[in-house]
């Protein structure tokens, strides 16, 4: 069984994603139907939607687009991790509506297209505090040289459980594993921080990557985190930058090739159903 912790929709016709104009390759629809037939061929069996970062006005309507996806009985999705805005007064009130929801499993501000000192800010670190003793988790998706401030925010939460997307967001294609080695080494001293393996073929040349290319940098983050603190997640659509859902899953089966069939379960769901109680 495969668990997919890191699943994007993206609806334009429903909400409105700033970023997107940005990127092109990605601004358009991509919907769960599309996701859901190829996932369903690879061994899929249950996915998070993952925040998409859409307007920030439009957060509690992303929830409600995707409960829509997840209300029908066959679907995969299971969960969602919300968008949040923890530097905002408006926090605490949000959270207290977001406990209501049971599809809520977790939260994510993405930090790394953000100012360095966001995470910094007392009232986001009050905020994150907050998650403490909810269940939620806090997704961190950080570039290798913000690994520093999320340690910090890390130790200032040390009862939230954060996952660290997309083993550290490295430079893959610069082949810049410094910094970022020695900060994934930091973070993960930290118990109270897991590791997502995905995401990584969007940050390697998409025309050259091999599976060479893309060993050291996971087989670093399951060095420093090890097989109790993994889940994996497709990233998908981002991950069409580098060749798309099922070349990431041939991939991954690639890279675990030589495990144990415990230690790929512990990264395929069994982490995934500990950490958010499936």
């Amino acid at each position: 069984m495969i668990i997919d912790t890191h699943l994007h929709v993206i609806d334009k016709t429903a909400l409105r994603y700033p970023w997107l104009e940005n990127t092109p390759p990605l601004d358009r629809d991509f919907s769960y139907a599309s996701y859901a037939a190829e996932a369903r061929r690879l061994g899929i069996e249950a996915a998070f939607h993952m925040e998409v970062d859409v307007a920030e006005g439009d957060m509690e309507a992303e929830t409600e687009n995707v409960a829509s996806l997840a209300n029908p009985p066959d679907s995969l999705i299971v969960g969602a991790i919300a968008s949040c805005r923890p530097e905002n007064e408006e926090f605490p009130a949000y959270l207290e509506r977001q406990k209501a929801n049971p599809l809520i499993r977790g939260f994510r501000r993405v930090l790394h297209v953000m100012p360095d000192g966001l995470s910094e800010q007392p009232l986001f670190r009050e905020n994150v505090r907050r998650l403490s003793g909810t269940g939620f988790t806090f997704d961190l998706c950080v570039l290798p040289r913000q690994l520093p401030k999320a340690v910090a925010l890390v130790d200032l939460a040390p009862e939230v459980q954060f996952i660290l997307d997309h083993c550290g967001t490295p430079d893959i294609k610069g082949g810049a594993l410094e910094p970022w080695r020695t900060h994934m080494k930091e973070i993960s001293q930290r118990p109270n921080v897991a590791a997502k393996i995905s995401g990584v073929v969007a940050y390697a040349d998409a025309e050259r990557w091999t599976l060479e290319t893309l060993k050291p940098w996971v087989e670093h983050t399951v060095e420093c985190f090890g097989w109790d603190r993994l889940v994996w997640g497709s990233d998908w659509p981002v991950c069409t930058l580098g060749g798309g859902l099922s070349t990431w899953v041939a991939a991954t089966h690639a890279l675990f090739s030589g495990t144990s069939e415990e230690e790929r379960a512990k990264l395929f769901s069994g982490n995934a159903k500990r950490l958010w109680k499936l």
